[in-house]
């Protein structure tokens, strides 16, 4: 079982929230724009209000299914946001540090 999230003081920008000057209702949307294009990633649950996706995404045989959450965070009106992401998983092979840094990539490219 593994488990891997994004830290501002990671060593790797990919592995960091992915902070913008945009407001958090749009890059919400980015979020689940990207979401439909990355295949293999399921989104299992939407909650508006706290701009947060569930989505489950498996792994292979040994690496099993990870749980993954993510959120944007800011302030209500103010162009200024932060996308944080949990991966969770209950394989025997980890692949949370790999599932962060593919999705805070590919939103970075797409927000940024």
């Amino acid at each position: 079982m593994g488990r891997f999230q994004t830290d501002a003081n990671a060593g790797s920008k990919w592995h960091r929230p992915v902070a913008v000057p945009s407001g958090k209702e749009g890059v919400f949307g980015s979020v689940r724009e990207l979401l439909d294009d990355l295949a293999g990633w399921d989104v299992t649950s939407v909650d508006e209000a706290t701009c947060t996706v569930h989505v489950s995404k498996a792994n292979g045989f040994l690496g099993g299914t990870s749980k993954i959450t993510i959120q944007v965070h800011g302030p209500d009106g103010i162009p200024s946001s932060e996308t944080s992401v949990v991966s969770e998983s209950d394989g025997v092979l980890s692949r949370d540090k790999a599932n962060v840094a593919t999705f805070v990539r590919k939103l970075f490219m797409r927000v940024t």
